[in-house]
């Protein structure tokens, strides 16, 4: 695993409170493709792993939110399916949305995780106790984020996110 043993403890301190999970949904919960066919029908492609991932997540009591720049149905649809309960599209500016969701379920910066992968998650990754991205996201954020998945957008990578809070809180286990 190449990543220093302080950096690892790092990360597992990180990971200890994170209640809840917010993340980006174009190239984090898809691999950032818009597909608009010839009516205008826009498509998008999730992950199954990432599904499975929101299963174990809430099966650990945990909360999980969308904050999207784009409004999209499909988004709709996919939340609903994974019990995503707080679904926040069509934000251009993420930071104060996110200080009102997180305000509106009485919860710290440090206690959320957020997955992003552009340049307009910036300023809620710099807020959060857990910044992390897909390994395609910019390399603004990626030196920004203390998580980088092995997986890119829509390929896993927040798979990859539960599962390292999830072993590090020490309940990927019994949940397995």
């Amino acid at each position: 695993m190449g990543v220093p043993a302080t950096a690892r403890a790092e990360l597992a301190e990180r990971c200890l409170p994170i209640e809840l999970l917010v993340v980006d949904v174009d190239g984090v919960l898809t691999d950032g493709v818009i597909a608009v066919d010839d009516h205008g029908m826009e498509t998008k492609h999730f992950h199954v792993r990432d599904g499975l991932a929101y299963s174990l997540w809430h099966r650990a009591g945990k909360q999980a939110a969308i904050l999207s720049g784009r409004r999209a149905a499909a988004v709709d649809r996919r939340a609903a399916e994974l019990k995503i309960a707080h679904v926040l599209q069509g934000l251009e500016a993420k930071a104060e949305p996110f200080r009102s969701l997180i305000g509106a379920l009485g919860l710290a910066p440090r206690q959320v995780c957020y997955v992003g992968d552009d340049l307009p998650d910036l300023p809620v990754l710099r807020a959060v106790g857990l910044a992390a991205c897909p390994a395609d996201a910019v390399a603004e954020v990626r030196d920004a984020a203390q998580l980088v998945t092995q997986a890119p957008g829509g390929r896993g990578a927040v798979r990859e996110v539960v599962e390292v809070i999830l072993k590090s809180q020490g309940t990927w286990d019994s949940l397995i």
